[in-house]
């Protein structure tokens, strides 16, 4: 109370003031660090924080001898543990006005620690976006309130006019209001409030406010479509799963245009009028645009979170979610972290695709993730997928998923006829150019029929390979152990280049050979540009666009693309496994896959497998109308037994063909994989760190733990920014049982300045 209050009220009772506790006492914080040392570290919660200190929140605390001062996450809070015979250290504030995580999501980031081998901290960091971190897009505003003990009568203070007025509108009012605002309303400028606070009279305090709303364009609303014989029972299995309180895995089975979406949106209509959210995960952003017009179309409230969004708009939407203002959330894999208090169903759609693995630390697979998230939160989780991963298919007959099946399009239309040309014969009639005879014909029939052409070839740039016929130099990146890419014209006016997909290089194209200088240098390969240049010269009269991660930089860039092709002013999209998945065109009647090798020969144990799932969804991209549609796929492996099951939409055929190879050999799904990798600036040296990891792990593993060990050896692309890398597979029946030891390992041995190692747990890549 101020002195000014004191004279008006002398006879009030002053609250006793208690002596604070002692440190035995008080409730201790326990803290973790997305940095070294990492944690965990108790601290004492300082008896006027106590109310404030909650898991979930960030705290800023002194740290190490010096006490320089680290932002960590408070995980846990609980009375000081009686083992603990040293004075500890206090938090000295919170960073966040309230917890960024629940209980349960600071339970699924432990799981998530603990299952990838990564420090939670870290964990912590990567489910938290930067914008949240940094409170992006807000700005800290003064509000002011009626002190508590004010009497009740204005008359009673003696004020002058423009504070009075302040006073009379703070009390017609029941809540805090903003400073700018309260000013507004008296009808004076922001020294009168000031000078209220100074005597006590007003509460001062500061709240982040948000600096606007994004804006949402109306989209017109959809009804529920009919659903046919396959749909009926698939929403039934999905809906007794919401409505069972426990936790259910369904593997939605269903080819390319069999109504899965429409399955998704009627479950999660039954969710939201039940007052609970859900979170809808696609595997390319280029997808995101398409999903989110379809459940705008049908809810009130759909939050859309991905990479392209800037700090400000991702923590928007992150704000929203949290208050349980958002019905539906869509995003990529990331987006299995929005804080939705409410949760009540995940859907998981495409979830073979490997962009749901993150390949940086923390290395998680979305859908793993999302079975441990729904398994807390006591909901259903559905997978969906035309070509499911052999993992997630095996879970599902062996009866550990629930395995529904839509094995029809809707409306009763046929599968696309697919074909396949074989590109060793198109090479001995000597035709030129990326696009054979036949595919050229059939791309001229179906634009004379006003129909609409997909091109898929995975590669990106103009030529693949720079290459002396005279001494046969290669031109390679001088990083990396990899060819470089010609690159024509660059997005932003760049001139020609070559380029390193793996470490961004980049120099001048040569015009010699840099070996012995030869000027008969030459240019092969096929990547996009050069594929989307012969569309150009073949087809005049068409408007061919291409899709890759050269083109679709900007903001907006995908679903602006998609737009044209959607409306028509594009006949011919090109592009590459972008648009392979996912996406409903009914005008596309043609699909071409312009090289359907390009991943199958890679060292790889999942190559057959990825080489089939890219063929059958680019197929099902056709066919979607009464218009009909036909694929053909260029190939110089057509009696392939991936190729042919693409070919036949034999997805069960093909799977009966490859798990016996996978259970012979032991891999996944018969096994577990932790790949260790090995980074060094040194080969010989890193190649002995890897066998001293090796050696060290034998020591620490239990003798009744059973492993295999796989190298170690070179990784295929052997260097890469400047880096030697070596790797070596673990193969388990109990993944479990070597988390332990390989956390020991961690910490005995860091490995010295020049090599890094890190633990890729379920790795997806092999390179």
């Amino acid at each position: 109370m101020s002195q000014f209050q004191q004279q008006m009220f002398a006879d009030d009772p002053v609250d006793p003031v208690e002596p604070a506790p002692a440190d035995d006492d008080r409730l201790v914080a326990t803290v973790v660090f997305a940095e070294p040392p990492g944690g965990p570290f108790d601290y004492v919660i300082p008896t006027d924080l106590q109310p404030q200190v909650t898991p979930g929140q960030r705290v800023r605390v002194p740290l190490g001898k010096s006490n320089r001062q680290i932002v960590g996450y408070c995980v846990a809070v609980g009375p000081r543990p009686s083992d603990v015979p040293w004075q500890l250290k206090e938090i000295l504030e919170t960073v966040d006005q309230r917890p960024l995580l629940s209980e349960n999501m600071l339970k699924l980031t432990r799981w998530m620690a603990n299952y990838y081998i990564a420090n939670w901290g870290q964990v912590l960091e990567a489910v938290v976006p930067a914008g949240v971190r940094s409170l992006a897009g807000t700005r800290l505003v003064a509000f002011y309130q009626v002190a508590a003990d004010l009497p009740a009568e204005l008359s009673d203070l003696r004020l002058p006019a423009k504070q009075k007025r302040v006073m009379e509108v703070l009390q017609a009012d029941d809540g805090p209001i903003e400073a700018n605002r309260l000013a507004s309303l008296a009808g004076c400028t922001q020294a009168p409030l000031k000078s209220l606070a100074g005597k006590g009279l007003l509460v001062a305090s500061k709240q982040r406010l948000h600096r606007e709303e994004l804006d949402e364009q109306a989209t017109e609303r959809e009804q529920p479509l009919e659903l046919n014989e396959d749909q009926e029972p698939a929403l039934a299995a999905v809906l007794a799963a919401c409505r069972s309180g426990q936790q259910q895995t369904i593997l939605a089975y269903g080819v390319t245009g069999s109504g899965k979406t429409e399955v998704y949106m009627q479950a999660v209509e039954d969710v939201v009028r039940s007052g609970r959210q859900a979170i809808v995960l696609v595997p390319e952003i280029s997808l995101t645009p398409q999903t989110r017009q379809r459940f705008r179309a049908r809810f009130d409230q759909v939050a859309v979170l991905h990479s392209q969004l800037s700090d400000a708009e991702r923590h928007w939407h992150w704000q929203r979610i949290a208050d349980g203002q958002v019905q539906v959330v869509v995003g990529p894999r990331s987006a299995i972290f929005a804080p939705t208090p409410q949760l009540g169903l995940i859907v998981l759609d495409e979830e073979h695709e490997p962009s749901f693995k993150q390949e940086t630390t923390p290395r998680y697979h979305a859908r793993d993730v999302a079975i441990e998230r729904a398994r807390l939160e006591g909901i259903p989780l559905v997978l969906g997928s035309a070509t499911p991963a052999l993992e997630s298919w095996q879970r599902a007959i062996s009866g550990e998923f629930q395995l529904v099946r839509l094995p029809k399009r809707v409306l009763g239309r046929p599968l696309p006829e697919v074909a396949t040309i074989d590109l060793c014969h198109e090479r001995r009639s000597r035709s030129k150019g990326a696009i054979s005879r036949v595919l050229e014909q059939a791309m001229r029939q179906a634009l004379d029929q006003n129909g609409q052409v997909i091109l898929l070839l995975n590669r990106r740039g103009f030529s693949t390979s720079i290459q002396c016929p005279a001494c046969g130099h290669v031109v390679r990146c001088p990083q990396c152990d990899v060819a470089v890419t010609h690159h024509r014209q660059q997005v932003g006016g760049k001139a020609e280049r070559v380029l390193c997909h793996y470490c961004d290089y980049e120099a001048r194209v040569p015009t010699a050979c840099p070996e012995c200088r030869s000027q008969e240098i030459r240019f092969a390969g096929l990547g996009t540009q050069r594929l989307e240049a012969e569309v150009n010269a073949r087809f005049r009269g068409s408007v061919c666009l291409r899709m890759d991660s050269d083109t679709m930089r900007g903001p907006g860039s995908h679903e602006k693309a998609l737009q044209r092709f959607r409306d028509g002013e594009v006949q011919i999209l090109v592009g590459t496994q972008m648009i392979a998945k996912g996406l409903d065109f009914p005008d596309v009647t043609l699909v071409g896959v312009v090289n359907a090798d390009t991943a199958l020969h890679f060292p790889d144990f999942r190559a057959a497998e990825r080489t089939f799932q890219l063929v059958t969804q680019v197929a099902g991209r056709t066919g979607r109308s009464e218009r009909g549609g036909r694929v053909l796929v260029q190939t110089y492996s057509p009696d392939h037994p991936a190729i042919q099951a693409a070919a036949g939409h034999q997805f069960e055929d093909f799977a009966r063909q490859e798990l016996p190879l996978r259970e012979k050999f032991g891999y996944p799904p018969y096994s577990s994989l932790i790949r260790l990798i090995v980074r060094g600036d040194v080969e010989d040296a890193t190649a002995a760190f890897a066998q001293r990891l090796v050696d060290e792990l034998a020591t620490l593993v239990a003798d009744n733990v059973s492993y295999r060990v796989l190298g170690p050896a070179p990784a295929p692309i052997t260097r890469v920014r400047e880096k030697y890398r070596f790797h070596l597979l673990l193969v388990t029946d109990e993944l479990s049982q070597l988390s332990e030891p390989l956390k020991q390992l961690i910490q005995q041995l860091p490995g010295p300045d020049t090599i890094q190692w890190v633990i890729d747990v379920d790795p997806l890549s092999l390179l």
